[in-house]
């Protein structure tokens, strides 16, 4: 095949990838497996299985993504591949945020409705949530099955790219009319379902539990408080420049802001997946006990 000169912000992006993937695959593999194997089956240890699971997943992916970066954007898995890699990876990343959302709102109900809570909060009514989530993550990573599409420049190098008018005919003026308003609603649908509405039901349900610990007089400490604003910043940094990043590519503009928001994109992105686990789990003793004894 041909060999194209790389360039230098795709060696960075593939390098931050490869480290994602060499922490991110030991870590929340061992997670994984002190969750499975060493704790109790409660509701917290299924939903943070399955958060962990989420990344885990997306991280198995990111090697062949890297060497596409250190190839020049050559794409050399197939077509096949080029579609169910980018749809896992999209499910990977709604199942993450919606997993996220559910432990908020588990939060909320646990501090504000116990008796719900004592009544109804069972692992089989987690796994119902678990099971609805993982469905709804996986259909809404269905669009790259239909508009992923390899394309050949006629230079030897192909690429791995949306046609959102899921026709042959990519330079059709009809067609790119089509894609445009597919495009949109897609970029529209993904920031609402995987961003705003996520974003809003994390704060309020982290504003209400705080504002009943207070109440109660149960901040002993200001430990909890601080991890419930370092859920809610965390997710906002590290999910944002990604939307950015989407709402550029809309303009078809090849510009410094796009390049800057892509590599800033796979820095928060591969952050979110080796940093979120540890926040999240090491906030409880029983976990943070149960891990050190197993290692």
């Amino acid at each position: 095949s041909t060999h194209f000169p790389v360039p230098a912000s795709n060696v960075i992006i593939a390098f931050l990838l490869c480290m994602a993937v060499i922490i991110g695959t030991i870590t929340n593999g061992l997670y994984l497996w002190v969750l499975k194997f060493k704790m109790k089956k409660t509701v917290n240890t299924l939903l943070f299985f399955h958060l962990i699971l989420s990344y885990f997943i997306s991280t198995l992916i990111l090697p062949f993504i890297a060497t596409t970066y250190l190839q020049d954007n050559h794409w050399s898995f197939g077509t096949a591949m080029c579609k169910v890699f980018n749809a896992t990876l999209s499910a990977g990343m709604f199942a993450s945020i919606f997993f996220l959302s559910a432990i908020s709102v588990d939060r909320y109900l646990l501090t504000l409705h116990p008796v719900w809570s004592q009544l109804h909060r069972t692992p089989r009514w987690a796994t119902g949530i678990i099971l609805g989530i993982w469905l709804s993550a996986t259909a809404l990573g269905m669009p790259y099955l239909i508009f992923r599409e390899t394309q050949d420049d006629h230079k030897g190098r192909v690429t791995c790219q949306n046609n959102y008018a899921a026709s042959p005919k990519w330079e059709n003026k009809k067609m790119q009319t089509l894609g445009k308003g597919i495009h949109v609603a897609c970029f529209i649908g993904r920031f609402l379902l995987g961003f705003l509405l996520p974003f809003f039901i994390i704060t309020i349900c982290y504003k209400k539990v705080a504002n009943k610990m207070k109440e109660r007089g149960l901040f002993k400490s200001s430990k909890p408080f601080k991890v419930m604003v370092t859920a809610i910043l965390s997710f906002f940094v590290c999910w944002m420049p990604y939307h950015v990043h989407q709402g550029l590519l809309l303009t078809k503009h090849q510009s410094v802001l796009l390049q800057a928001t892509h590599i800033l994109t796979v820095i928060t992105i591969s952050f979110n997946a080796l940093f979120s686990p540890t926040l999240y789990l090491f906030t409880g003793e029983n976990f943070k006990n149960v891990f050190k004894k197993s290692i």
